[in-house]
């Protein structure tokens, strides 16, 4: 289903103005993104005749995009649209009994100590090697990861402040002296007076002039390189999520 901008005069009107209070409700980027890329699909599969749509319309819009998309996208666009009619066209929102997605609670597999060792050793990039070591040590997802500065890291209380997390909300985790004594290591090499993790795109020799963190497509390509190249066959995830314990989540040593 098309999500590029569609050339109907009233529909851009529209979306601009939606743009404006997606952002002044101080929505995250990424939530910004789906919900902008929800009403230009909807937009074109309807030729821009959006604003007076009828539950059989909606019946048959989220029945094809369920066809080829996931339930995450089917909600995402369905609070897109929502949010849409009531901020931007001022509309009282009935709600649809459209979206019932199945309940599911999924674990991933976490890997043993002697994978993460392998796993740690295999990768030659030493951005992502120390990357990957901080972000297992510590727990975190991937985002938190790309986004830690150098004054995040509490070294007297041991601790790292993660920022702007799932839900706007900030944590406090604990530091492992291994992973201190990893990134100040790693640190000595680009000295960023910002950035933990700057990107890679002037080389370690010049990571200090960079403007911006690790790229996060460039992360999860060299994650999936290593472990295909170890032949790790678990269902796991490759930054768990803050709440999963693994193999060094916590250590001390």
């Amino acid at each position: 289903m098309d999500t590029t901008m569609p050339k109907n005069s009233q529909f851009n009107k529209y979306y601009r103005k939606h743009q404006k209070y997606l952002k002044l409700n101080g929505l995250r980027p990424k939530t910004i993104e789906a919900y902008s890329r929800a009403i230009r699909r909807i937009g074109n599969y309807f030729d821009c005749r959006i604003v007076n749509l009828t539950s059989d319309q909606l019946l048959d819009y989220f029945n094809e995009l369920l066809e080829c998309h996931s339930w995450s996208t089917v909600k995402l666009d369905l609070y897109g649209l929502k949010f849409f009619y009531a901020r931007v066209l001022n509309k009282t929102w009935e709600d649809i009994p459209l979206i019932k997605p199945p309940r599911t609670s999924r674990i991933p597999d976490i890997l043993s100590i002697e994978q993460l060792n392998r796993l740690f050793a295999e990768t030659n990039k030493l951005s992502y090697k120390v990357f990957f070591f901080t972000t297992y040590s510590m727990g975190l997802r991937l985002g938190e990861g790309i986004r830690l500065t150098v004054g995040d890291i509490d070294s007297v209380n041991m601790r790292v402040h993660i920022r702007d997390v799932k839900g706007n909300k900030d944590r406090l985790v604990p530091l492992p002296e291994n992973t201190l004594r990893v990134l100040r290591n790693f640190w000595q090499v680009h000295k960023h007076p910002h950035f933990l993790f700057p990107s890679r795109k002037r080389g370690l020799n010049n990571a200090h002039l960079v403007q911006q963190p690790l790229d996060r497509g460039g992360i999860q390509t060299a994650m999936k390189a290593v472990v295909r190249q170890l032949g790790i066959k678990k269902n796991f995830m490759p930054f768990p999520a803050a709440q999963l314990c693994n193999a060094y989540a916590g250590s001390r040593r």
